[in-house]
């Protein structure tokens, strides 16, 4: 049996916690062989209802789950955490901007950046959920001076999974079809899903669908399904946001399938322009724990433009959020 390693999740009490703590706790996000310790951190008001997320958590049985840490101080969360699913933040709610929430948000994780830089594994693997994910990544990174920058990701998984389903129900294809999907730049309105380099079953997607509908249909509808799950239901993503952390990372940590990749907000090394440490979406394969983004994709100029729009965001959000770091 290996050693059980330490996840560190805040936010433990929200509607995507609920979703997601119980699928790691079963092996689903690190293999049916990897024991793990949660971490949970909650603002005070909500430990209540975190030690009865714990009871749920313990009445399950887990043979995987070694203990269950429940606390309010984020030096006690991340005490020598391996992982961290940054999933606590401001909620965006109906007719709210991402402007607004940049400021609130940008001061928690700078704070959390620190503490992690102080106290956790300095191999710690860290996904932030949160909104504005990208650029709360970023203001992290730069609170944490001592970690890898390389181990410090953002979730446009959600994105990617949701470009599959809009493929696959437009080319009427299984979406395990579907191959190399790529989303690229922001998780926002100004994201770039690009269907351009995908495969279904073999063969290439812009050859199944009309490029108009892809420029005009498909593309602002994955980026601006979350609004319309807000309006469909009052409040954001929950189980589908669980869903693609448990995909990220667990393909991050046991690798990519070969001959297929995913998408990860990761540093910017360059690759395509993008400025450097910029959290940008790239499409990666992993490997042994490791990501490599995918390179020498020929774009075209639409896709190229748009990139430059999602980066162009993230370098405006990054100039407001500046005095944090």
């Amino acid at each position: 049996m290996k050693q059980p390693v330490r996840v560190a999740v805040t936010g433990a009490a929200g509607q995507i916690c609920y979703s997601l703590l119980f699928r790691i706790a079963s092996g689903e996000m690190l293999g049916k062989d990897q024991p793990v310790i949660l971490q949970l951190l909650e603002i005070t008001p909500a430990l209540g209802v975190l030690e009865a997320v714990k009871m749920e958590l313990n009445d399950c049985a887990f043979p995987l789950l070694h203990d269950v840490v429940c606390t309010d101080d984020a030096k006690v969360a991340f005490k020598d955490a391996d992982f961290a699913l940054m999933v606590g933040a401001k909620p965006r709610g109906p007719g709210m901007e991402r402007a607004d929430l940049l400021k609130d948000n940008g001061k928690i994780f700078s704070v959390l950046g620190k503490v992690i830089n102080d106290v956790a594994n300095p191999e710690i693997k860290i996904c932030v959920v949160g909104n504005p994910a990208n650029t709360n990544a970023y203001i992290l990174m730069k609170n944490a001076p001592s970690l890898n920058p390389r181990n410090i990701t953002a979730l446009t998984r959600l994105d990617h999974n949701r470009a599959i389903y809009q493929l696959a129900e437009k080319s009427g294809k299984p979406m395990n079809s579907i191959k190399k999907m790529t989303i690229w730049g922001n998780h926002s309105t100004t994201q770039v899903p690009d269907i351009n380099h995908t495969d279904v079953d073999g063969s290439a997607a812009n050859t199944l669908v009309d490029q108009d509908w892809a420029n005009e249909t498909f593309m602002p509808k994955v980026a601006k399904r979350g609004a319309e799950v807000i309006a469909a239901r009052g409040s954001s993503s929950a189980a589908s946001a669980a869903n693609g952390v448990i995909d990220h990372v667990r393909d991050w940590v046991l690798g990519t399938e070969d001959g297929d990749w995913v998408s990860m907000a990761v540093c910017s090394d360059g690759s395509y322009g993008v400025e450097e440490g910029l959290i940008y979406s790239y499409p990666v394969t992993c490997k042994n724990g490791d990501w490599s983004i995918v390179t020498g994709l020929d774009n075209s100029d639409f896709i190229q433009q748009k990139m430059k729009e999602s980066e162009k965001e993230l370098q405006e959000e990054a100039e407001t959020c500046s005095d944090l770091f």
